[in-house]
C-alpha cells in the first residue's frame, strides 16, 4: 500500500466515514446537553455547547469535501491544505476530549452530591451527551493521525 493511499485520510470513503461520524456524535452531544435547561448554570456544560458547535460545522465541511473527493476520484494531496486539516483536527480533538472529560466530571460530581443539584433524568442526559462527545472524540483523534500518517509523504 502506497502511503497517498492511507484509509481514512481525507479524500478517502473510510475518510468519508469517519467525517460522518464526528458530524452525528458531535451533534447528538449538542443534542443532549441542550434538553436540559440547565447546562448554561456549569462552565464546562458550556464548555461542550461551544466546542461542540465547532466541531460540527468542521466536520460537516470535511465530509462533503471527502465525499466529493470520492465522487470525482481526485483525493486531496496538496500538502498545505492538509497541513491546516491535521492542525485543526490536532485542536479539536484536544478541546474536544477536555470538554468530553470536564462534563464528564462534573455530571459524576453532581450525581454524587445525593441527587440535590440535579435530578437523575437531566444528569443521565448530561452524562448520555458525555459518552458522544468522547466517541466524536475518538473519531477526531483517528482521522487527525491518519492525516498525520500521510502528510510526510506528500
Amino acid at each position: 500500500m502506497a502511503m497517498d493511499e492511507v484509509p481514512g485520510s481525507v479524500g478517502t470513503s473510510a475518510g468519508f466515514a469517519l467525517r460522518m461520524g464526528q458530524t452525528i456524535f458531535s451533534s447528538a452531544s449538542l443534542l443532549f446537553m441542550s434538553l436540559g435547561v440547565q447546562f448554561y448554570s456549569y462552565t464546562s456544560f458550556c464548555f461542550l455547547v461551544t466546542i461542540m458547535g465547532l466541531v460540527i460545522p468542521w466536520s460537516f465541511t470535511l465530509a462533503l469535501v471527502d465525499g466529493y473527493s470520492v465522487l470525482v476520484k481526485c483525493p486531496i494531496r496538496q500538502q498545505g491544505i492538509l497541513l491546516i486539516i491535521v492542525l485543526g483536527d490536532w485542536v479539536l480533538s484536544v478541546l474536544t476530549l477536555a470538554s468530553a472529560c470536564s462534563t464528564a466530571s462534573v455530571v459524576d460530581l453532581l450525581l454524587r452530591a445525593d441527587g440535590s443539584y440535579c435530578p437523575p433524568k437531566i444528569c443521565s442526559r448530561y452524562l448520555i451527551s458525555a459518552i458522544m462527545a468522547f466517541l466524536s472524540w475518538f473519531l477526531s483523534v483517528a482521522s487527525f493521525l491518519f492525516n498525520l500518517w500521510l502528510l510526510p509523504s506528500l
